[in-house]
């Protein structure tokens, strides 16, 4: 990991909130991703099951994590189980961990080999009325691919059918989308990171510059704090390119006049940052740019204002939606004719404002969280309306991470520039030399 170690009480705290979910006399598995192979005999980077990493901040294939409150000998309650060492596979793939290591970075006492685990894991199953198996459910998540958490249900249903099973992902969708205040200053070293990197644009971008030279500064900022780097493919789109949400080809020149849209993040300890910027490619937004810049802007306090316990993120966003058709209307983007006539089922607001305004952020980008159930203290969210007008080829999207609180929410990103006055400010003095 290139993270400095994080607090293994996040860790502990996390497995004794699963713990006080489960059902009486019930054991917990959890097993870790697939090494995923690529062409030949290469492997996409390893990217551990999230669920599996929020019990034990173990970030290393071939590991499990098992939990059995009732277990008679309170030595095997909780158990971390590791692949051995290997000294032929770490002249190759590197150190794996040891004992000790393990306990620091997890705060679990009980280390199993994976190679000894069968005759020890029988007869704990044996003992359980109940297992909880984890799918690392996602809402977002549409894959063909049968995952390693997959197969393994259908390994245990083979070998133990007369077994109660129950999903693990029920629980943790509730209790990882509350972030503890320890994950939130993970989530904050993340963010604070990414900020560094923006502010380092400012002082990069001019016309000329290609889009995967703004990337290639991104990841050198990133690597250079320590991050593990992009917690995603960010996102840099000139021009009319940034109406295209998930543009990564990041392969075109950014002209004089245009703006640049980039949407990108650090991970740092497992942990994402989501930051969107719109910026004047020569460091001066035209009139048009400013205002279309400013109705966003618009939108985005708007939206962060209602972000508060107790409202849906369906109603979050109808409540949006209205404010938007307003902003619209006054920015010549739409007519009150267009309003009148809309499809309640596809408003006239949608046609430059395409994709919803929020989503969960932690662990996982798309972080696990509800949709449908009222928002509590302690979720964070992003912030990100955007104007995509076809017609002017241009895109603005504007977006910060927020952290619910019982009185509202609180805006993590506040630090970084975000009016037009401070963009332009912070692009002309870098340009200068000056500070």
């Amino acid at each position: 990991m290139k993270h400095l170690p994080l607090d293994p009480a996040i860790f502990i705290n996390n497995r004794q909130r699963f713990v006080g979910q489960m059902e009486k006399n019930s054991i917990a598995i959890f097993v870790s991703n697939d090494e995923v192979p690529s062409n030949g005999d290469a492997i996409y980077r390893y990217k551990t099951n999230s669920d599996l990493y929020w019990l034990s901040g173990i970030s290393q294939e071939d590991s499990m994590v098992i939990l059995f409150p009732d277990n008679p000998d309170p030595k095997f309650r909780e158990v971390l189980v590791l692949v051995r060492p290997n000294e032929l596979k770490e002249k190759w793939d590197g150190k794996r961990l040891r004992t000790k290591e393990a306990q620091a970075i997890s705060g679990m006492k009980t280390i199993v080999w994976l190679d000894t685990l069968d005759g020890v894991l029988q007869p704990w199953i044996h003992l359980a009325d109940t297992i909880y198996l984890d799918t690392n459910e996602n809402d977002r998540k549409a894959s063909p691919v049968r995952t390693r958490d997959y197969r393994f249900v259908d390994e245990m249903k083979s070998r133990y059918p007369l077994h109660r099973y129950e999903r693990a992902a029920r629980i943790l969708k509730d209790l990882r989308g509350i972030k503890t205040a320890p994950e939130i200053e993970v989530i904050q070293k993340a963010i604070d990171i990414t900020e560094v990197a923006f502010r380092r644009l400012l002082g990069f971008i001019r016309p000329g510059v290609m889009e995967y030279e703004i990337e290639a500064e991104i990841v050198h900022s990133f690597l250079s704090q320590r991050s593990a780097g992009e917690a995603y493919g960010s996102i840099i789109a000139s021009g009319d390119r940034a109406r295209t949400l998930h543009y990564v080809s990041n392969n075109e020149q950014c002209e004089d006049g245009e703006l640049i849209l980039m949407d990108f993040g650090a991970e740092y300890g497992g942990y994402a940052a989501d930051l969107t910027r719109t910026v004047p490619v020569n460091g001066k937004f035209t009139r048009r740019q400013k205002t279309v810049y400013n109705a966003c802007l618009h939108l985005h306090d708007y939206a962060k204002s209602l972000l508060k316990p107790g409202i849906t993120i369906i109603d979050y966003t109808d409540k949006v939606g209205e404010e938007a058709t307003q902003q619209f209307l006054k920015i010549g983007l739409l007519k009150k004719g267009d309003v009148k006539n809309e499809d309640g089922e596809n408003r006239a607001y949608r046609k430059y404002l395409y994709h919803g305004i929020s989503h969960h952020l932690g662990l996982d980008v798309h972080d696990l969280g509800t949709r449908t159930s009222p928002i509590k203290a302690g979720m964070v969210f992003t912030v990100e309306p955007g104007i995509y007008i076809e017609e002017e080829q241009m895109g603005v999207r504007i977006e910060n991470n927020v952290w619910i609180t019982r009185n509202g929410n609180k805006d993590l990103m506040k630090n970084i520039p975000i009016t037009v006055e401070d963009i332009e400010a912070l692009m002309k003095r870098s340009r200068l030399g000056v500070g």
